[in-house]
């Protein structure tokens, strides 16, 4: 009975939890969608054959403009490296596509607060910049010569299906002539559903996994174990263990959330949270995945590089939001129970749900159902992207 009545709590939260981001999540979904409906991928690949600024900026924003899916987000990737670019721009790209993109931003200002928001943006560019200048000093020819070859080895991964998946608009004309067409309908619909079928399982599983330990563990072991009691401590423990606990928490991308939020209510820093949300690109999974496309000497130069510049980009972010008086002093991240009311949250989850059930309606009709079934596979070709005929 108390076994039922602990599950039942942790339940709840998670409940709550979904309750109150729901309407966050599909409008950045949809935003994102958009995005990605009107930038045309193919266009952009060209243009990251070296890691001078001018690529890593392309990387960069190209990566903003792509799914927020981890295991997409490296398999695309490993595509951009096969076709030419450099490996440095492939890895820029991956830690936009997850830590830069829209979706990521409305549910840390909704779940924790609007200066997570402004971290995790602040903190990105930096962590690209220091992953730039690691690669550049320390990144011999000689491994990326090897992960290359590795790499044509066509080692199936994760969600590669999705990741080679162009569902650009390919008509001509200015971006609102692009938006108001009804291939733009049906592009965006294709891609909203897709990216929701991509990373609802780690979602569902943040949010479980958050929800059981706000319910389960008790508040004065996460004070214990981020010392919260020592500020200074606290502030450099911080960094150097929210990448540690991402890693073994097996949920990336958006997943990483809701945990992100018990975290710092139990006492994590600042700055701490900011290096746990970056690590969702080494979380066990996506290690393996990295040994399969570029063989362990390359996933431990990636895991070493990685996490050295989380940690530094947190002690940078902490730093520079204490500076300017941006570090949050209340620890009231929205991870409990709620009684749900009629307010501005239900209204927005009604609209959001109902813009949600006209997109997956387009989306049957307009045949989604038979891209689905090619998401998580490898791509026939690797050498073709998927292109999406709207009908």
């Amino acid at each position: 009975m108390k076994f039922l009545e602990a599950l039942g709590h942790a339940l709840a939260i998670a409940g709550s939890m979904t309750w109150q981001i729901l309407w966050a999540l599909i409008f950045g979904f949809l935003l994102a969608a958009i995005i990605q409906a009107v930038v045309r991928r193919a266009t952009i690949v060209k243009r990251l054959g070296d890691d001078g600024p001018r690529s890593l900026l392309t990387a960069t924003l190209m990566g903003i403009a792509s799914s927020s899916c981890s295991y997409a987000a490296v398999a695309l990737a490993r595509s951009l490296f096969k076709k030419g670019a450099s490996f440095t721009a492939a890895i820029v790209f991956e830690i936009a596509s997850t830590n830069l993109v829209v979706e990521l931003g409305v549910i840390l200002a909704v779940l924790i607060g609007w200066q997570f928001t402004l971290a995790e943006f602040v903190g990105g560019p930096i962590m690209i910049v220091l992953i730039a200048v690691i690669f550049r000093l320390l990144l011999r020819q000689r491994l990326i010569d090897d992960a290359r070859v590795q790499a044509n080895k066509n080692l199936a991964g994760s969600m590669e299906g999705h990741a080679a998946m162009d569902m650009s608009i390919d008509d001509e004309g200015s971006l609102w002539h692009r938006l108001r067409s009804t291939k733009a309908a049906t592009s965006i619909s294709h891609i909203f559903v897709m990216e929701w079928a991509a990373v609802i399982r780690d979602i569902a599983a943040g949010l479980i996994i958050a929800g059981a330990l706000a319910a389960w563990v008790p508040h004065s072991f996460w004070v214990h174990f981020f010392f919260a009691g020592h500020p200074l401590l606290s502030k450099i423990w911080g960094p150097l263990v929210g990448p540690a606990v991402s890693l073994l928490s097996f949920v990336c991308s958006i997943g990483n959330v809701p945990l992100a939020g018990v975290l710092w209510n139990g006492g994590i820093s600042f700055g701490g949270v900011v290096s746990f949300l970056f690590a969702d690109l080494i979380i066990l999974p996506i290690l393996l995945i990295y040994k399969k496309y570029y063989g362990y000497r390359m996933t431990l130069f990636i895991l070493g590089s990685f996490y050295i510049t989380m940690v530094v980009a947190g002690y940078l972010v902490e730093a520079l939001f204490g500076l300017l008086g941006l570090v949050p002093t209340s620890r009231h991240a929205r991870v409990g129970e709620i009684v749900i009311q009629w307010n501005y949250t239900t209204i927005l989850d009604i609209v959001a749900l109902a813009v949600a059930t006209a997109l997956v309606f387009r989306f049957v009709r307009t045949g989604g159902i038979s891209m689905m079934k090619m998401m998580g596979g490898r791509a026939a070709d690797d050498e073709h992207e998927h292109h999406h005929h709207q009908h």
